[in-house]
Parts: structure tokens; C-alpha cells; sequence
């Protein structure tokens, strides 16, 4: 028989567990949810130590204020399935939703932070994964499949066309566990940005 649909339920306050069963993983159990506004200090925390492990903890600006205001908050004890996120609308002042992952014991271990991107050439909306960070006591227990796989579901349920995300390359070990999952090497391309004074000197370049 095969396993029924994961649900993810914003309960953390009563304590409950979700229904979400990991069925693929060495780990029996564990649950996410769309985070609430209570998740926050947890996330800057998850964002400091993701930093921290890709050298560049200077570099965190986020605060608890900055994420209150720019990420889709789930309300309380309200149910959500990966398929069907129920959150504040997503907004380009609010842009980016977050899932929150616990372990076996109730305690948080990973986090995926993302929003909405469009592929012109298909026409189709997608996810674009701003960060996957699953805690260093917590790895390879399938933690990182499972956030990757919930929000998969949540692009094939909306019709769209691509989940991606990019990854350091000195991390041989995500790169390698990417791969293993299906995703591939966007090797054609290179990224590009431009920020703080570069930004509004573009802004202002016809002025």
C-alpha cells in the first residue's frame, strides 16, 4: 500500500507531531511546517550557522526584524500539506516562505528558505531554493531529501517548471548528494549580481 500524502501541520505551540512520516530515510520519524512567526529567532539561528559553515558569518545582516518582515508566515495551528502551503500571500516585499524540519526528538534541523521564480522559454512558474542548510549533528539521515522532496511536490502540484538552486562549488559533498537526487550542473551558465553600491549606481545610470 503505498504511503499517505505528508501532511504538514503549524501546531509547535501544543507541542504536536505532524503526520509527516519519512517512508525512504534511515529515520523513522519527523515533521515540518511553513514556519510561524514564534520560528523566527530558530531561523536566524539556522541562518547564523549555515553562514558559519560557508565562512562567511560576518556577512549575516539578517536580524529577527528583517525576517519578520520579508518571509510568508504561516498562522498558527492551521494545516498545510507540500502541495497546498498556507501562508501570508507571498509578496515582493514578503517574498520568501520557509520550511522548518524537526528530528525524532522534537528539535529543529534543517530549514529550506525559497521563493517563486518564472522560466520564460516554458512559461511556467517555479521554485528557486535561496537556502538548504540541515544541521551538522543532524546529516545523513535524510533530512535534506526530504525538504528537497516537499518542495518538489509543491512545483509539480502547481504545474511548474523547475526547482533549482545554486551550491558552492568547494562543496563536494552536496554537489555529489544533488547529483544523486536527479539535479544537474548548470555548467553553461554563470551567475550574476549586482548589490549594494553597484545597485544604486544602476538605478540611477540614465538619470
Amino acid at each position: 500500500m503505498a504511503p499517505a500524502p505528508c501532511k504538514v501541520r503549524h501546531a509547535r505551540r501544543e507541542g504536536m507531531l505532524s503526520d509527516c512520516w519519512l517512508k525512504y530515510s534511515p529515520v523513522s520519524e519527523m515533521n515540518a511546517h511553513w514556519i510561524m512567526m514564534v520560528d523566527v529567532s530558530t531561523i536566524l539561528q539556522l541562518i547564523r550557522e549555515l553562514a558559519d559553515y560557508e565562512h562567511e558569518l560576518d556577512a549575516v545582516e539578517a536580524t529577527e526584524a528583517t525576517l519578520l518582515s520579508t518571509i510568508a508566515f504561516a498562522p498558527d495551528n492551521v494545516e498545510s500539506t507540500s502541495t497546498a502551503p498556507n501562508t501570508e500571500p507571498t509578496s515582493p516585499s514578503r517574498p520568501a516562505r520557509c520550511l522548518l524540519l524537526f528530528n525524532e526528538q522534537d528539535k529543529p534541523a534543517g530549514m529550506a528558505l525559497y521563493f517563486y521564480n518564472y522560466s520564460t522559454w516554458r512559461a511556467k512558474a517555479g521554485i528557486y531554493l535561496e537556502d538548504l542548510f540541515v544541521r551538522e549533528t543532524e546529516r545523513k539521515k535524510g533530512y535534506g531529501k526530504k525538504l528537497l522532496v516537499e518542495l518538489a511536490k509543491e512545483v509539480v502540484a502547481t504545474n511548474g517548471g523547475r526547482l533549482e538552486w545554486s551550491v558552492l562549488k568547494w562543496n563536494e559533498p552536496s554537489i555529489k548528494f544533488y547529483e544523486s537526487i536527479g539535479a544537474k550542473a548548470m555548467d553553461e551558465w554563470v551567475g550574476m549580481r549586482v548589490d549594494r553600491e553597484n545597485l544604486t549606481k544602476l538605478a540611477r545610470l540614465l538619470d
